[in-house]
Formats: C-alpha cells, sequence, structure tokens
C-alpha cells in the first residue's frame, strides 16, 4: 500500500515568519518614502500655486483686459481699439523716450557703479564686513523712506546737495524742478537705493577668481586697469551679462522713484512708460488702455530679453 504524502506546512510557516520582517521593513521603507515625496511635492505646489497666482495670472488677465472695455459695469470686447488708442496717445512716444533715457542714465550709473564698489571692497583687506553692511543698508530701508529722504536732499532751498555746492561757491541746481536735471536726478535717487544687492553680487564673483590669474598678470607686468580689463572683466563676464539683462529690465518698468520724486514731470520730462500705465488706469479709471500699453511693454521686453539671450549664446 502505497504511503501518503503530507505537505509540510511547518517549513511554510517558518518561510513566512522569516520573510515577514523583511517584507516589513521593505513597505516601511516605502512608505517612508512616499510620504517624503509628497511632503516635498507639497511644498513644490505650493510654490508653484504661488507663482501661477502672482506672476502668470496677472499677465494672462493683462492680456485678456487689453481687448476689453468696461463701461458702467458693462465689459465688452473692443479688439484692439486699446492698443490703438495708446499708440496715437500724444505722450506715447514721450515716455518710451524718457523710459530709454533712464535706462541709459541707470546703465552708465547704475551698473558701472556698483562694479567699481565691488572691486573697491574686494582689494580691502580690514573693515570689509563692515562697509559691506554700510553698502547693502539703503536697500534695507522701505523704498518710499529713501525716496523721500532724496527729495529731501533735491529740495532747491533748504536741501543737503544744494547747501554743499553753496559751501563750494558752486551754482546750485533746480534738480527735480528743471526739465534738464529731473532725468539724471531720479537715476542718483535709483542708483544708491539699489546699488546694495548688486555690489554683494558683484564681491561673491570677484571672490570666486583664482589669485593665481592676478599672480600670472603681475609676472606680465600688468597694472590695476590692466588686470581689471584682462582677468577681472573676463572672469565675471557671465555675472555682468545676467546682471546687465536684469538691470535693462528692471530700470524699463521704473515706477517708484518717478511718481514720489516727480509725478512724471517737469513738463513731462520724466514720464516713464510704467506711470503712463498708472496714469491710464488710475487717473482715467481705462484699465483696459492701461493693460493695452503694459502689453506694448511686455512685447518689447520680451523681443529684447531674446535677442540679447540670442546674442550672448554666440558671442560664448
Amino acid at each position: 500500500m502505497a504511503a501518503t504524502t503530507v505537505p509540510d506546512n511547518t517549513t511554510k510557516r517558518h518561510a513566512g515568519r522569516a520573510s515577514g520582517p523583511a517584507g516589513g521593513a521593505a513597505r516601511t521603507g516605502l512608505g517612508r518614502k512616499v510620504r517624503h515625496n509628497l511632503q516635498a511635492h507639497g511644498f513644490l505646489i505650493g510654490a508653484v500655486l504661488c507663482f501661477l497666482m502672482f506672476s502668470w495670472y496677472p499677465m494672462v488677465r493683462e492680456f485678456i483686459m487689453s481687448f476689453q472695455e468696461k463701461k458702467r459695469g458693462v465689459t465688452t470686447w473692443v479688439g484692439f481699439k486699446n492698443l490703438d488708442r495708446v499708440y496715437h496717445d500724444p505722450y506715447f512716444w514721450t515716455a518710451w523716450k524718457n523710459t530709454a533715457e533712464f535706462t541709459g542714465y541707470a546703465l552708465v550709473i547704475g551698473f558701472a557703479v556698483p562694479f567699481v564698489v565691488a572691486i573697491v571692497l574686494n582689494e580691502m583687506r580690514h573693515a570689509q564686513a563692515y562697509l559691506r553692511i554700510l553698502v547693502y543698508l539703503p536697500v534695507m530701508l522701505p523704498p518710499v523712506a529713501g525716496v523721500l529722504l532724496f527729495k529731501y536732499f533735491y529740495n532747491p532751498d533748504y536741501g543737503l546737495f544744494n547747501h554743499v555746492l553753496k559751501f563750494f561757491h558752486l551754482p546750485t541746481s533746480q534738480w527735480l524742478d528743471s526739465s534738464h536735471t529731473a532725468m539724471i536726478s531720479v537715476v542718483i535717487a535709483a542708483t544708491w537705493m539699489n546699488m546694495g544687492a548688486a555690489t554683494l553680487i558683484y564681491l561673491a564673483a570677484l571672490q570666486n577668481i583664482p589669485g593665481e590669474l592676478y599672480e600670472a598678470a603681475d609676472l606680465d607686468g600688468a597694472g590695476l586697469l590692466g588686470k581689471i580689463w584682462h582677468v577681472t572683466i573676463p572672469q565675471t563676464r557671465m555675472v555682468l551679462s545676467l546682471m546687465l539683462l536684469l538691470q535693462i529690465v528692471a530700470t524699463m518698468q521704473e515706477f517708484t522713484n518717478v511718481f514720489l520724486l516727480t509725478k512724471g514731470g517737469p513738463q513731462n520730462s520724466t514720464m516713464t512708460v510704467v506711470y503712463m500705465v498708472y496714469q491710464y488706469a488710475f487717473n482715467y479709471n481705462n484699465f483696459g488702455s492701461a493693460a493695452a500699453l503694459g502689453l506694448f511693454l511686455l512685447l518689447v521686453l520680451i523681443v529684447f530679453s531674446g535677442l540679447y539671450t540670442r546674442l550672448s549664446r554666440n558671442a560664448d
């Protein structure tokens, strides 16, 4: 009679118990990884939502409003009427000319001065930390406070700048009250308020330049200007290019200093494109035309940024 074979369930139970802790550890590790990824994605989703709400939505809304007109609470589509209206505004080209002039002055003063200050700070061996704080201090001031401080300095009767000119027996200036000096006065105020951040960025780039390059320049007999031209500028070219692009984009959107110092005057000599947008929106209550003018500015900045990026890539 054949013997009956009985399945060995004991071996299976032992195998199950042996694989249990390993399987549990795998499941625990997988759960920890999922929770970690969920947490990371949660932070990422929050940042993306903020970006969509405060960056992309205003741009999309501006694009839609530029083709709309609102009267007595009723919104209607008007096609290119708003674009045509702002294009034929008598101050349209004046605003663009002033914006280009402000950008040009800002590049001559606001782009060069922080770089020179960063070079001076990089060469100093004592009190560099305190001087960095001193240079960055204007950035920490509220923008309105800084602008009002310069408005006091520019006062033709009791302002600090005219007192200094009188002390040296030099002719005083009307500063903000003259169409010949108003724009440069606004640029000086804007440069003083914003140069701290740019200076620290340039200083960080300068401190990453290998010292051997300057030693080699010394051996070649290069002077101070030669070191700056052949070592400093080539080694910081990427940072300089990026800061140049950012500064042009920022200065073409200048508003705060113009609004608080001159309000576009005198004789519209400081009226910029963004200040004209403000006038359309809040003085004339014409948000469609304001959005249309903002769309013009957006297109100009997009075209300029694309051309600049392409030229920079070709130069590399």
